[in-house]
């Protein structure tokens, strides 16, 4: 009975040393939860919204670098934030944009990088509009804290018969 506990014991033992073996930066500490482009009719402009669930703890002074394509082309647009240990979710929203269209994907890449600079975790993703950002207003309709009548589109208070949309410049 005593040798058959003490071989138990050590498989048990051999089992955790294994586990204690896996992998030195562990499972990745974040998962995407969501992603979108998010148009904001009020103020003319549209981003992109990435949200992500801390999944594993990360060290103090890790980051989150995303690097977003630009849908009017050339560079693209990159966005980096602090990680904070005890937040659970992290949300990334891009710079405005221009020239979103419709059905298109779009690539995102995101990296959290340790406080030493290590990558922990690459992800690439897509994201897809299901409109243009032609829906949108040329010129905010509101400006202001209080949400004011934009004076650039309403003349003496009142509203145009038509609203400009934006345009792509390209």
């Amino acid at each position: 009975m005593i040798i058959r506990t003490i071989a138990t014991l050590a498989a048990m033992m051999t089992v955790m040393l294994i586990a204690g073996c896996q992998r030195e930066t562990g499972p990745d500490p974040l998962k995407l939860t969501g992603k979108m482009f998010i148009f904001n009719y009020r103020l003319a402009y549209a981003v992109y919204t990435i949200t992500l669930q801390k999944t594993e703890p990360v060290p103090e002074g890790s980051i989150v670098i995303a690097t977003f394509e630009n849908p009017v082309g050339g560079e693209s647009l990159k966005v980096t934030r602090k990680l904070f240990p005890k937040l659970d979710r992290v949300v990334l929203e891009s710079p405005d944009l221009t020239c979103v269209k419709k059905e298109r994907p779009y690539a995102v890449t995101i990296e959290v990088k340790g406080p030493a600079g290590e990558t922990l975790q690459k992800l690439e993703t897509t994201v897809t509009s299901d409109v243009d950002q032609d829906i949108l207003p040329a010129k905010p309709l509101v400006e202001g804290p209080a949400y004011d009548k934009n004076p650039a589109v309403f003349r003496d208070g009142k509203a145009p018969e038509h609203f400009e949309t934006a345009k792509c410049p390209i």
